[in-house]
């Protein structure tokens, strides 16, 4: 279904940019933009410092059916070549109900990609018949915070006080 998701959209500032379905020889480009992407924003994601991975949290990042766990890439044009600049999934956590996350590298970071990738997720959420995204959130991190919010997520009690747990019903 969403294996061949390609789309084309704009960043604040204009630029182009392609949004489309995570595939296996995504792996390298994904690698990289982790590399470029700051510790806070990281942190910010992975909820710890992160650096590196695993082969096996490798291959489970890339290696996604597009039923169960859908990941999306968006890829920037930079001096002639096309690189990831940021990327989004959700994983279904239980029947209808799936987790959804996001990274933006730093450079990035302001010009509208995490909107853009939410509302693609969304999307092919409603498609797959999912009922509900839910999203786990650092405090500080505000700008997540309000992208999330613009898409109607609301504040829930979560099991962890030092995470806010944000729920959007579709």
């Amino acid at each position: 279904m969403t294996k061949n998701y390609s789309v084309t959209e704009q960043l604040r500032d204009g630029r182009p940019v392609e949004i489309h379905a995570l595939h296996p020889e995504d792996k390298d480009d994904m690698l990289a933009a982790v590399g470029r992407t700051g510790t806070q924003s990281l942190q910010r994601r992975f909820f710890v410092a992160k650096r590196g991975f695993s082969e096996r949290e490798i291959a489970f990042f890339v290696n996604v059916d597009f039923v169960n766990h859908v990941a999306l890439v968006a890829v920037a044009e930079e001096d002639g070549r096309k690189v990831i600049i940021g990327g989004g999934r959700y994983i279904v956590t239980e029947p209808g109900k799936a987790e959804i996350a996001f990274v933006v590298i730093d450079d990035y970071q302001g010009q509208g990609l995490g909107t853009l990738l939410m509302r693609h997720l969304a999307v092919l959420a409603r498609k797959g018949g999912l009922k509900e995204l839910i999203a786990e959130v650092l405090p500080e991190n505000t700008a997540m915070r309000k992208v999330f919010g613009k898409f109607g997520f609301q504040t829930r009690r979560g099991g962890d006080p030092g995470v806010v747990h944000l729920v959007l019903t579709l």
